[in-house]
């Protein structure tokens, strides 16, 4: 009963950045379905995405890097993007120009762009993450307010307080999507054993493809 309840405020609360999107995306990964609602709010990130998984880099993907109670990060690594660019210093780097938005934060199941240490926050092309996290205290979340300067809403709050996620990483790092079907396979994928590299000791791969609008009916809400 507990995991129903969580599972059904999941849903309601979703619905308050949810509602009206136009773009999904179906992970059919090794541990089950996830399927993924693009923000409109977060274009760049959405069409990104979008135009990387039709040239095929998401066909035969793993999750690369998985961290227990916080990410669950997959296509390219940050080694693998440094070191190609490293080889051409004389091209300009290949970044999306950040979409951080103040409602639209790391949650449960929330849908990020990796990103290298750059002062405008700008994520690669290549690299996302699934938002797993923990539940928060409010005592946490004071003490995050004061370390980073900043203020977390009634609504942020809530989530965290309930389904959990990653505060930390808020006003840092791109969101720009959540699950909206699946959430249980994300949790799978986040509980794998992994190497002291965070590698998935068993392979975790996946194919992501961009659901046509009759089949993504059943998750607009």
């Amino acid at each position: 009963m507990k995991r129903m309840a969580l599972c059904l405020f999941f849903l309601v609360f979703g619905l308050t950045v949810v509602q009206a999107q136009s773009t999904f995306v179906r992970l059919l990964t090794s541990k089950g379905e996830i399927v993924l609602q693009l923000y409109d709010a977060t274009p760049k990130h959405r069409d990104m995405f979008v135009r990387m998984i039709k040239e095929g880099l998401y066909r035969d993907a793993q999750f690369n890097r998985v961290i227990k109670g916080f990410v669950s990060q997959a296509g390219e690594l940050d080694e693998t993007i440094l070191d190609r660019e490293a080889l051409h210093p004389e091209q300009p780097l290949k970044r999306i120009d950040a979409e951080i938005k103040a409602d639209i934060f790391h949650k449960k199941g929330a849908l990020g762009a990796g990103r290298n240490d750059n002062p405008e926050m700008r994520s690669y092309l290549t690299q996302i993450y699934l938002v797993q996290g923990k539940i928060q205290t409010d005592v946490q979340l004071d003490a995050l307010e004061q370390k980073k300067g900043m203020k977390f809403s009634a609504e942020q709050r809530k989530a965290y307080k309930t389904i959990g996620g990653c505060p930390n990483l808020d006003g840092d790092y791109t969101i720009f999507g959540e699950i909206v079907a699946g959430l249980d396979v994300a949790e799978a994928i986040n509980s794998v054993a992994t190497s002291k590299q965070d590698l998935p000791l068993i392979p975790v791969v996946f194919k992501a493809e961009v659901l046509k609008m009759k089949a993504a009916k059943q998750y607009i809400r």
